[in-house]
């Protein structure tokens, strides 16, 4: 919708002056064009979202015309007037936007009653809140499990619903992203019975299709505000490829400096020389680590910079979080190692630098990572080190897929049928659900509802669908995709608690012998309890970190789409895996060396999900110059390689894709590559790969021909999470293979409208995920 002709430079005559009075006294006199165009948008009643860079004044477009609806309502006859849902991905976030508000909104008087309602909330406060507040902040996960449930406690206030604010709506995809929808979709039916009808105002990092993504979310309609008009310093963006080692690794492979070390001797030099810096890393590991090894560097320089860098990640017990918030606030910090937990969380101007220890996945994270620094206008430096895989290698040497390509589009399936019947039953248990209801939740529920009577979950009775159990519906899914209770991490000494470990993590990360840090002490892993839930670990100095190695085999349900590819076949449809942790490597702090492997007992796991794979017959082997003792190692590099590139083709980092490769699998006969979603159910990251298989499948050609090592390396076939100790690899018989395999695959617009030997397996692992509720 373009902007009104003498209206979009300035706000809408509707707001009222005592709003304007405080915009004004925050220091902006004169708001940007997208801000303007927003709340105009949002004040005529219709869902919006603000699609511009970091530090773009996001939330001042929505401010401004909530700030009107709630001063409009404070003399409402019931006290309460129009109410504000705002959601954040992070407690983090909100805590921060709640801080931001209560200054902007201070002239106002008691007009504005803002208060954060998550997990860290005390019981006390939490009734006052529901009684009185009327711009709460919190998290899909608080709102899936504390407030819809509990909607009769909340009805005073879901009946004045005018806005709901949904920041950084691009960190919605994937699974995460589909329980979202669904948990909005609850919301909305809720509203609906109390007689609201709330405008949705989101805001999100550059994207491609923001509108379309953001229907999807939320299923209303939405306009887009793409239009960034705020002022920009410059930014100077490096891409930083650490050098080769004289170690070598697996099967001799070069070894290169790890992005860890890199990063952390980067932060080092910008603490010294007093920029104030964030580095962001992908892992909780990887953000101690950073931390510890730049601590202890700053100290052989000046002991009192040590305490001036500091760790920042989920899992953390509260009161640590707000102080490291609070620290850097104040200029006290003047480097954090971070996860992508502070990536979306608090406003931290006056930054300087940021080092991204590794691609953390997508464009839109790049951009949003690097855009922290220079968040007041000044100048600013940003540092992509790469890690020695195959997407970081492609990515420093092809800058133009970083920077001359657009971000990607947010990929989520609410209609995911593990993602939709949870929520299901907790919509029955929370009001019973009608026919008119599916409507609502999406064409896949009414297939569902006979299955969840069926399983005793659901009965119909008269007109509607009833929950049946006495335990609480909304437990039936963990919305942030692990599933599972978290796992306690416990020091045996003291009893005291460290902090916790998703359910879907601890096999991999607090497994027996296992290295785990916090906030800079590093602890060994005793023992691992699963069915109490409880990692026992002490404190210990080891001089290694540890990895863990899994195994997986594969076999297809059920064949959704198959299209030709010459004489093979490119396919999509439903898989079922199964993964188990057998062993962990030890490797040498800062040089990545292999110290040994240590073989674990731990319990299969079973994932029913989504995949893409191709085959090759005979005859393709043949013209590739593929003979059977190198097909193994040759299915099995092409595997590693399109694993770690289908990030730069999907929203998803490779941790949430695994894969599987065999030389004769027993369902297709045909020698078989398979990728797979780590998720139950899928998340949509297999299918864009079916979409865009010929550009992704040329992409990790390319990637494996060009890297300069002999016979396969980290930077192009090698895998860090390989069950087989990355045996048998075949580089050159990879490049052969795909080369004849891309022979015959035709134009990605086509392949879009049709929409046993031991397997090598490359296992989807759970990715970094902010805090829960």
């Amino acid at each position: 919708m373009p902007p009104r002709e003498g209206r979009h430079a300035v706000w809408p005559d509707r707001i009222r002056a005592e709003v304007v009075a405080a915009v004004r006294a925050a220091g902006i006199e004169h708001p940007w064009a997208h801000q303007a165009r927003a709340a105009e948008h949002a004040l005529d009643g219709d869902s919006v979202v603000v699609a511009t860079g970091t530090a773009s004044g996001k939330s001042l477009a929505y401010l401004v015309p909530v700030l009107s609806a709630l001063v409009e309502g404070a003399e409402a006859p019931n006290g309460r007037g129009a109410t504000t849902l705002y959601l954040a991905p992070t407690k983090a976030l909100a805590a921060d936007q709640c801080r931001s508000v209560k200054e902007l909104s201070h002239p106002l008087g008691h007009s504005v009653r803002a208060a954060v309602y998550d997990g860290d909330t005390p019981f006390e406060e939490r009734e006052w809140i529901r009684q009185y507040g009327n711009y709460v902040l919190t998290n899909p996960d608080m709102l899936h499990r504390g407030i819809l449930p509990s909607h009769p406690r909340w009805s005073s206030f879901l009946k004045s619903l005018k806005y709901v604010v949904i920041d950084e709506c691009h960190t919605y995809r994937g699974v995460f992203g589909s329980h979202v929808a669904q948990v909005l979709r609850r919301l909305r039916r809720l509203c609906a019975r109390y007689g609201a009808s709330p405008v949705f105002l989101l805001a999100s990092a550059t994207a491609a299709e923001p509108a379309v993504a953001a229907r999807r979310l939320t299923g209303v309609p939405v306009l887009e505000v793409a239009d960034d008009a705020s002022p920009r310093g410059e930014l100077v963006f490096a891409l930083w490829e650490p050098p080769l080692t004289e170690l070598h690794g697996e099967k001799g492979a070069p070894v290169r400096r790890t992005a860890t070390a890199e990063a952390a001797d980067l932060l080092t030099d910008l603490t010294v020389q007093g920029v104030r810096s964030v580095a962001f890393v992908r892992s909780r590991r990887g953000a101690e680590l950073i931390s510890v090894i730049s601590q202890e560097r700053l100290a052989e320089v000046d002991r009192s910079l040590a305490g001036r860098v500091a760790a920042y990640r989920g899992g953390y017990l509260p009161e640590e979080r707000r102080a490291l918030e609070q620290a850097l606030q104040s200029g006290e910090l003047l480097g954090l190692a971070a996860t992508n937990a502070l990536e979306l969380g608090i406003d931290i101007s006056g930054l300087d630098a940021v080092v991204i220890a590794g691609y953390p996945g997508t464009r839109a994270s790049l951009w949003q990572q690097a855009g922290r620094a220079g968040r007041s206008g000044q100048g600013a430096l940003a540092v992509l080190v790469a890690r020695d895989d195959p997407l970081d290698t492609f990515l420093v040497h092809h800058p133009e897929a970083l920077f001359d390509q657009p971000v990607e589009s947010t990929v989520l399936d609410p209609d995911n049928p593990y993602v939709l019947a949870p929520h299901l039953c907790a919509a029955a248990a929370e009001l019973p659900l009608t026919d008119e209801d599916l409507d609502l939740f999406g064409p896949a529920g009414e297939a569902l509802l006979p299955q969840l009577e069926a399983a005793k979950l659901l009965r119909r009775r008269t007109r509607a669908w009833h929950w049946t159990r006495r335990e609480r519906a909304a437990d039936l899914t963990d919305i942030r995709g692990e599933g599972g209770r978290p796992v306690q991490v416990v020091e045996t000494g003291t009893g005291r608690l460290l902090g916790t470990v998703d359910a879907g993590a601890a096999h991999s990360t607090v497994h027996e012998g296992a290295v785990h840090l916090h906030q800079g002490r590093t602890y060994l892993v005793r023992s691992l309890d699963l069915e109490d839930s409880v990692a026992l670990v002490e404190e210990a100095a080891p001089p290694y970190s540890t990895v863990a190695r899994d195994t997986t085999s594969i076999s297809v349900l059920e064949t959704d789409v198959e299209i030709p590819w010459g004489d093979g076949r490119l396919c999509y449809g439903s898989v079922e895996v199964t993964n188990q942790v057998v062993s962990y490597l030890r490797r040498r702090l800062i040089t990545g060396e292999v110290l040994g492997e240590t073989k674990l007992d731990l319990p299969p796991r079973t994932l029913r999900t989504r995949a893409v794979w191709w085959t090759v017959t005979e005859d393709q082997l043949d013209r590739a110059r593929i003979n059977p003792e190198i097909l193994g190692g040759s299915l099995h590099a092409a595997e590693h390689a399109s694993i770690g590139l289908l990030p730069l083709f999907a929203t998803c980092d490779r941790w949430d894709i695994g894969g599987v490769s065999i030389p004769l699998h027993p369902d297709t006969l045909l020698p078989t590559v398979f990728v797979y979603d780590g998720h139950p159910g899928g998340a949509g990251f297999a299918e864009r790969a079916f979409h865009t298989a010929r550009t992704w499948l040329t992409a990790t050609r390319q990637a494996i021909a060009s890297c300069e090592c002999d016979a396969g390396c980290p930077s192009c076939i090698q895998s860090p999470k390989c069950g087989n100790g990355n045996d048998p690899l075949h580089k050159r018989g990879a490049v052969r293979l795909l080369t004849v395999l891309l022979e015959g695959a035709p134009e990605e617009k086509e392949t879009a409208d049709e929409a046993p030997e031991q397997a090598q397996g490359d296992p989807a692992d759970p990715s970094e995920a902010p805090p829960g509720p």
